[in-house]
């Protein structure tokens, strides 16, 4: 029998009143919603006791009562009980941790299973396991795992106690000359001004207050007062009075001394040095052009605009004299000279290397040349592909005219015109070499148009003005249009046709702009000495905005193959830069510049007018109001 019943069997074995409810051993909780607790043995409902009592009849029970410590109810039935002696002494004894049976004892005599006679024959006569002869295979795992980890370092031993007594001397490594942290801070208060001549009883006459001057003391501001007193003599010590104000300036002088904070600043010594950001020394980023290698001499007034061949052997250049020359890059012989009638503005070589034209802006025109210079096969094949064209049927409707060139120009290289009807101010071609790009002179919504040279056909991309243009560029690679106005540039897909971002250029006035080889960054030039770097993923704000030159910047420029990028201003200097852009979008592009390459002379308070990069080897092109080219290697 368990020495140990539990309670609510005890309680349960009441002889009261054998109400059996028989649900079994079940939650009673189910049995919560219902008017019944359970079922007798006759299978009739067990109705819950009726409870109506609330705290307040609980509280005067408990008082009243004097059974109330011995009532408990029971879960299965819901009767009140009331516990009788012998129950509540069970209890008792079972919450001492004793034996619920009064007649137990629990320290009887043990029997000995074993006798302490030696026996002849064993208890058990099995013979024994193999495993108790062998070294277990289990205990041998966990010990060489066990020292695995010792020797690696995971388990380290236990440290020796530190039988080192805990109490310590506070102030046993205390500096004596150190000013403990309480004083560090504190400033003592400033002393007050000793007393002069003028506070003496028997001041000297010079001290002493005519009767204007003491009109004058007494009709001026408390605060404008040089002396807060009339300064008197008196013949001896014994003749002063007591001081009036005394009581008042020593009130004073203690709102001074609690009312003022005085705090000592503590200076923060900073090495100059650390603010600067740490940049890559420029010998480490080469190559990139350092010296000027060439001077390409022969036009007589300022050289606007330059533009290269894709094989980087022909230089081409375009000035105010009214004439377009074609250089040889390497010897810097002019090879040809294309007289226009006018002032050059612009110029861009077709960078595509199987079609040999030049497109120059003159005026109200944009001429298309084939210069005819090295491959003969190449510039043979582009004039075959101008003759190939074929008019339409019908008359289209073109914002300009395409005019075949006559026999005279014909021989002089012209092959086009597209007459504009304003003057054109800038020309660039799209990578593929078909599509080119024009600005016009215009406030109107005609300032961009977009031709096809292989169609000869022409329109205008925009219905409304955004503001004066002053440079479009395609990019190298996607279908997006880059727009500079004075003050924003804005990028639209051509495909879409639709504005995909507008750019604050923080600049008055853009005067240039170039596109990254990869397409994603750009920087702008502007009349007001800045360059702004773009980067297109970062922000529509400039991820930089550079500050070198001391004047207008005329003219930017990318190279197509190294991180470089070049900026000529009119201070007579072109300042090549380092701008390595990388593949991880984490990393920021850095800038660095490398060069200030000087040689220009300033010539009608105009400097470098145009910058260009070779599109294979480091070098850079600038051309000036000095009527010259250089060539910096």
């Amino acid at each position: 029998p368990n020495p140990h019943p539990p309670l609510t069997c005890l309680l349960l074995c009441c002889p009261l009143q054998d109400i059996r409810n028989t649900v079994g051993n079940i939650p009673m909780e189910w049995y919560q919603d219902f008017p019944h607790i359970g079922y007798d043995l006759d299978g009739k409902k067990i109705y819950k006791p009726i409870r109506n009592k609330d705290e307040l009849d609980m509280f005067l029970e408990k008082m009243e009562n004097p059974d109330y410590w011995r009532t408990v109810q029971d879960k299965m039935t819901g009767a009140d009980i009331k516990l009788t002696d012998e129950q509540v002494d069970l209890v008792h004894r079972l919450q001492r941790g004793q034996f619920g049976d009064v007649h137990f004892n629990p320290y009887e005599p043990a029997v000995d299973f074993f006798t302490h006679e030696v026996m002849i024959h064993p208890v058990t006569n099995r013979p024994a396991d193999k495993r108790s002869f062998i070294p277990s295979l289990i205990e041998k795992e966990k010990v060489s795992k066990l020292v695995h980890a010792i020797k690696m370092g995971w388990i380290k031993p236990r440290k020796p106690k530190d039988d080192s007594p805990s109490y310590y001397d506070l102030w046993a490594h205390e500096d004596p000359n150190s000013i403990l942290g309480r004083h560090k801070m504190h400033v003592p208060a400033p002393k007050m001004k000793l007393p002069g001549h003028e506070e003496s009883y028997n001041p000297p006459p010079e001290y002493l207050l005519s009767e204007e001057e003491k009109l004058a003391w007494e009709q001026q501001e408390v605060a404008e007062r040089k002396l807060n007193f009339v300064p008197q003599r008196f013949g001896s010590l014994r003749q002063v009075p007591a001081y009036s104000r005394f009581i008042h300036e020593r009130f004073e002088r203690c709102l001074d001394l609690y009312l003022c904070p005085r705090q000592r600043k503590m200076r923060v010594n900073v090495n100059p040095e650390d603010l600067i950001p740490k940049l890559p020394k420029p010998r480490d980023l080469q190559p990139f052009p350092t010296t000027q290698a060439l001077i390409y001499r022969g036009h007589s007034s300022l050289v606007r605009c330059l533009s290269i061949s894709p094989s980087g052997q022909w230089l081409v250049s375009g000035s105010d004299d009214g004439t377009v020359r074609f250089w040889e890059v390497c010897t810097a012989r002019c090879m040809k000279t294309l007289p226009v009638g006018g002032v050059v503005k612009s110029i861009a070589w077709n960078p595509n290397p199987t079609i040999c034209l030049v497109a120059i802006c003159v005026e109200q025109s944009v001429l298309l040349v084939n210069p005819c210079l090295g491959d003969k096969l190449l510039y043979g094949a582009t004039d075959q592909l101008l003759e190939s064209y074929v008019a339409p049927e019908e008359e289209r409707v073109q914002p300009v005219r395409w005019v075949t060139a006559t026999a005279e120009e014909h021989s002089k290289g012209i092959r086009l015109d597209i007459q504009h009807s304003k003057a054109v101010k800038q020309v660039t071609w799209h990578s593929k070499g078909d599509y080119l790009a024009s600005v016009v002179s215009d406030n109107s919504s005609m300032q961009v148009l977009i031709h096809q040279s292989s169609k000869r056909w022409s329109q205008s991309p925009f219905h409304k003005s955004k503001g004066m243009v002053q440079v479009v560029l395609f990019h190298p690679t996607r279908p997006y249009f880059f727009v500079a106005t004075q003050r924003y540039v804005r990028v639209y897909n051509l495909l879409k046709q639709e504005l995909t971002k507008k750019l604050m250029t923080n600049c008055k006035w853009v005067s240039s702009m170039a596109i990254h080889p990869g397409g994603d960054n750009i920087i702008c030039g502007s009349y007001d000495s800045k360059l702004a770097w773009f980067d297109l993923d970062l922000s529509t704000r400039p991820y930089q905005l550079l500050r070198h030159h001391k004047r207008a910047l005329r003219s930017v420029a990318f190279h197509r193959r190294y991180p470089l990028f070049a900026s000529g201003s009119d201070d007579g200097s072109v300042i090549v830069c380092h701008g390595m852009v990388y593949n991880d979008l984490l990393q920021n592009p850095l800038l660095v510049p490398v060069k200030v390459l000087k040689g220009h002379v300033i010539t009608l308070d105009l400097g470098v007018l145009d910058v260009l990069f070779h599109p294979t080897q480091p070098w850079v092109f600038s051309s000036g109001a000095d009527g010259t080219i250089r060539l910096y290697t």
